[in-house]
C-alpha cells in the first residue's frame, strides 16, 4: 500500500536467522507479550481441536518432554493465496529450491490452471492445489486434510492470503461489502487457518512452522485511504505474539508462529491503488516485484528449520535501512523515479 510514507517504512532491522536457540521463558514470553502472565490454559480432552487441548496432547505429538525429529528438506510447503502475487512467487521459489507446494485459492478454475503449469514446470509429484475459502472452517479443514492426504504433513505453512477489496478511500465511504471482504479475510480467515495449522503440526513428529504476513499498518503507523486493512494488518502482528505465548504456557515446543514481512510488492493489489502522487512516489522507491521478494524472502524461511530453530522469527524484506536509503537517492538523485508508474 502506499498512501503515506509513515505506512510503509519499517520501526526494525530484519530478524537474524541464527542456529538453533532454546525456546524463551514463560517469563520472557509474557514480557514478549507486554504483561505478566503465568498460568496455561486449562486442558481439553484429547482430541480435541480447540488450543486449550494442546497440553494433553503435546506429548503424542512432539510437545513437552517428547523429542522432535529434525527437519530436513526437501520441506513440504502449503501457501494460502497463492494463484498470484507474492504467493506464487514463493510458491516457485521453494518449488526451484526443491521443496514440495500445496497452493489454493478460492478459485478452483484458477487452482487448476496453476497446478498445471507449474506442474508443468517442476514435475507432477512436487506441487498440488485445491480451493479453500480461507473464511470458511470447513473449506480450511479440508485443506488441511488435502494436505495430509497429499504429503502426510507440512513443514511450513505461510498464511498468504488477504485482500483489500481493491478499496483504496475513506472508510466513510467504504461498502458493506468491502469491509466484510477485508476483515473476514485477513483477521478471520488468518485466525481460522493458524488454528488448523497448530492442529495439524502439534501432532507431526516434525512440527512445523507458520508464517503470517504482515502488510501496511502493522508496525501501528496511519494507513489513510485503506484504514479497515491497515488495521488489519496491525492485527496480525498482535495475534503472532499471542499465539507464540499460548504455545510457549501450553508446552508445546514442536510449533512455532513466526512473522513475514514482504515489504511493498507490485501485485495488482498494490497498483490498483496508484492513484495519487503520493502513492506513485513511494510505489516508484520502495515497491519490488514479487519474484524479487521471494528470491528473499524463501532462503530466510528454509533457513529456520534447516537449523532446527524454535525461535520466533520476524522476517523483512524492506528494512527501515533500506527503505531511508533509497529515499535519500531518490531524492539526491531522482534514482527509480518513473520505475513502474509515471509520475506527475
Amino acid at each position: 500500500m502506499a498512501a503515506s510514507v509513515a505506512a510503509h517504512l519499517p520501526l526494525r532491522a530484519p530478524a537474524r536467522v541464527g542456529a538453533a536457540l532454546p525456546r524463551p521463558s514463560v517469563s520472557a514470553v509474557a514480557r514478549f507479550r507486554g504483561r505478566p502472565e503465568g498460568r496455561g490454559l486449562p486442558a481439553a480432552p484429547r482430541g480435541g481441536r480447540g488450543l486449550a487441548g494442546v497440553r494433553a496432547e503435546a506429548v503424542s505429538g512432539g510437545g513437552g518432554g517428547a523429542r522432535r525429529e529434525p527437519m530436513v528438506p526437501p520441506y513440504n510447503v502449503l501457501i494460502t493465496g497463492s494463484t498470484k502475487g507474492i504467493g506464487y512467487a514463493l510458491a516457485r521459489k521453494f518449488l526451484g529450491a526443491g521443496d514440495n507446494v500445496i497452493i489454493c485459492s478460492r478459485s478452483a478454475e484458477k487452482v487448476e490452471s496453476v497446478v498445471a503449469e507449474l506442474k508443468r514446470e517442476y514435475g507432477e509429484q512436487h506441487v498440488w492445489g485445491t480451493a479453500c475459502d480461507v473464511r470458511d472452517g470447513k473449506d480450511v479443514k479440508a485443506l488441511v486434510d488435502f494436505a495430509r492426504e497429499k504429503l502426510k504433513h507440512i513443514d511450513i505453512w505461510i498464511n498468504n492470503a488477504g485482500s483489500n477489496a481493491y478499496t483504496y478511500k475513506p472508510l466513510v465511504e467504504t461498502s458493506d461489502e468491502a469491509l466484510m471482504e477485508i476483515i473476514t479475510t485477513n483477521t478471520l480467515g488468518l485466525m481460522i487457518c493458524c488454528r488448523e495449522a497448530i492442529n495439524m503440526m502439534r501432532n507431526q513428529p516434525r512440527g512445523g512452522h507458520i508464517f503470517n504476513l504482515d502488510g501496511a499498518g502493522s508496525d501501528g503507523r496511519p494507513t489513510p485511504r485503506f484504514a479497515a486493512y491497515g488495521a488489519t494488518k496491525r492485527s496480525v502482528v498482535h495475534l503472532t505474539k499471542s499465539l507464540q505465548a499460548e504455545l510457549q504456557m501450553n508446552e508445546v515446543n514442536n510449533v512455532m508462529v513466526h512473522n513475514l514481512s514482504p515489504g511493498m510488492v507490485t501485485t495488482d493489489l498494490l497498483m490498483s491503488g496508484a492513484t495519487t502522487k503520493q502513492a506513485k512516489f513511494f510505489i516508484n522507491i520502495l515497491a519490488e516485484p514479487p519474484d524479487v521478494v521471494a528470491d528473499y524472502l524463501v532462503p530466510n524461511i528454509r533457513e529456520i528449520p534447516s537449523n532446527q530453530s524454535m525461535k520466533p522469527t520476524y522476517i523483512r524484506f524492506l528494512t527501515g535501512l533500506k527503505a531511508y536509503t533509497r529515499i535519500f537517492s531518490r531524492l539526491a538523485f531522482g534514482a527509480r523515479r518513473n520505475k513502474y508508474v509515471t509520475e506527475d
